[in-house]
């Protein structure tokens, strides 16, 4: 009979293998950084509501998706290259771009899904934030006329980028963030998104369920790589990042 772990803060996780049925692998600890890091370098995430205890999950099966089989609807890919053809121009209207302001792609993910009953709270925009200022936790982000519309978060390590959460303020601005990423993370030899829970509508995008022995091995695989470089700064549409001094100073030579 399967039990679940109870983990103090010093208390390691068990094998992934421990988990319940529905992936609940164990309760309690912390969000500190190093236990956050520990996790995803495992297959482990985090997933509680709030007032409730941290409950840390490795599902099986895990919903995984390769940037090489996404996707693209026939409408957004049109939409997409529209964006690409303009993206650089100094009166852009609509750009992406990673990092410029990630506390809000989190605040607006949270808020998006309020009604419902959301698993980012305050805690977990905390814990997240140390992520992105240590390096780890990133954001893709769609700006149209100077205004965030829509993006996403996740984590980045290795070759694998484990997608968190994404909101959309504007008809595929979270698709749009969604593809660009893509183009990112197959320009960086990253060839994995970690979707964690089956939907159809991640499944719709081209992402698959595999058992968790063949995901966990997978992950094992990617961590013997180092992360690709992330920056705040403009993504273009084949998947290079420009840094804002960069984009400056093409600009003014134009």
């Amino acid at each position: 009979m399967t039990t679940l772990a109870l983990l103090s803060p010093h208390s390691p996780f068990p094998p992934v293998e421990a988990a319940l049925p529905g992936g609940l692998l164990a309760v309690g600890a912390d969000l500190s950084l190093q236990r956050l890091i520990t996790a995803y370098q495992h297959g482990i995430f985090p997933w509680f509501s709030k007032g409730d205890p941290i409950l840390w999950w490795s599902p099986d099966p895990r919903m995984v998706l390769a940037t090489e089989h996404f996707k693209l609807s026939r409408s957004l890919g049109k939409k997409c290259r529209q964006i690409a053809r303009q993206e650089q121009a100094p009166n852009a209207s609509i750009q992406v771009h990673t990092d410029r302001s990630f506390s809000d792609v989190i605040r607006h993910c949270s808020e998006t899904r309020a009604e419902q009953g959301t698993w980012i709270t305050q805690d977990i925009m905390d814990a997240y934030e140390r992520m992105h200022h240590a390096g780890y936790a990133h954001s893709v982000e769609t700006w149209v006329d100077g205004q965030l519309v829509g993006g996403l978060y996740g984590i980045c390590m290795g070759r694998f980028f484990f997608g968190e959460s994404m909101f959309a303020l504007q008809t595929d601005a979270s698709k749009i963030a969604l593809y660009y990423l893509v183009q990112f993370l197959r320009a960086n030899q990253v060839p994995y998104i970690d979707c964690q829970q089956e939907t159809a509508h991640l499944a719709s995008l081209g992402a698959t369920a595999m058992p968790r022995a063949d995901f966990v091995h997978l992950l094992q695989q990617g961590q013997r790589h180092a992360a690709p470089t992330w920056h705040q700064g403009q993504l273009l549409h084949d998947g290079v990042l420009c840094s804002t001094v960069h984009l400056l100073a093409d600009q003014s030579a134009l």
